[in-house]
């Protein structure tokens, strides 16, 4: 089956500039033993440090007081990443595909979008902006948004059954992060949806080591490349070039490197 929306020209450059010892790296992860039953602090970890990179004012060491000791901050402070925190859980107990990909949407947003639009695709233009006011990236048309995300969902089953290397799951785990960033199919929550994603999908091809890795904090400790680097591909959707891709992909395995 030839893929629909995910582009794999890069694969075969990719695999030769992929750390070495990055499958060994991959199985050498470890929960971390403040985690509990009841608390999970990876998932704390993914949680804060995505809402960080979307601007929410939210610490690490404050939500693991919140989160595993129970002791209380203002609701405004934890709302949103207590969602993100549901949201991570959810993937972790269920399937990565379109329902299930909606309803992590619903639990991540509760506090982002009005109920109407929770789990629901976009039917307004969408554009990105700079602090300024500078248009820097325009997104998917929303009359193409459903046939973008049918095709998106076809490529991740189809890529889902097939049978990879750890190197191939890390390439394809950052081209889905990437693509669905770039449709843009919600109206807010793409980002944190685009980065749950990516590790859902390490995690159904490589097993549950994959909620283990710092992949938020590490796009968050280097946002301004990260942003960058997905800027790099145009800016208008019909034009983008996704031959421009390999700094934002090799920002994943280069995680290893920086723990």
């Amino acid at each position: 089956m030839r893929l629909r929306i995910i582009n794999n020209n890069l694969l075969h450059k990719y695999q030769n500039l992929v750390p070495n010892g990055l499958q060994k790296a991959f199985l050498a992860l470890q929960d971390a033993g403040l985690s509990t039953p009841n608390f999970s602090f990876y998932t704390s970890v993914a949680a804060v440090y995505s809402s960080k990179i979307e601007g929410e004012a939210i610490e690490l060491d404050s939500y693991i007081k919140h989160k595993r000791d129970g002791i209380a901050f203002q609701p405004d402070y934890t709302k949103k990443t207590d969602d993100l925190y549901s949201a991570y859980l959810f993937a972790r107990q269920n399937a990565l595909n379109e329902n299930n990909v909606k309803e992590a949407h619903k639990l991540l947003s509760r506090h982002i979008v009005a109920t109407a639009w929770q789990g629901q695709y976009r039917i307004q233009n969408m554009y990105v902006a700079t602090e300024d006011g500078k248009i820097e990236y325009v997104a998917a048309p929303p009359a193409i948004v459903p046939d973008e995300m049918e095709k998106f969902f076809t490529d991740l089953s189809f890529l889902l059954q097939t049978e990879m290397t750890t190197s191939e799951a890390f390439f394809y785990a950052a081209m889905l992060h990437l693509v669905f960033v770039k449709i843009h199919p919600w109206n807010d929550g793409n980002g944190r949806t685009a980065r749950l994603i990516e590790k859902w999908f390490l995690a159904e091809k490589l097993g549950e080591k994959a909620w283990f890795m710092q992949s938020e904090k590490m796009y968050y400790n280097q946002h301004q490349q990260y942003f960058h680097n997905i800027r790099q591909l145009g800016l208008e959707y019909e034009y983008l070039n996704y031959d421009k891709a390999m700094p934002f992909l090799l920002m994943l395995p280069g995680l290893f490197s920086r723990q």
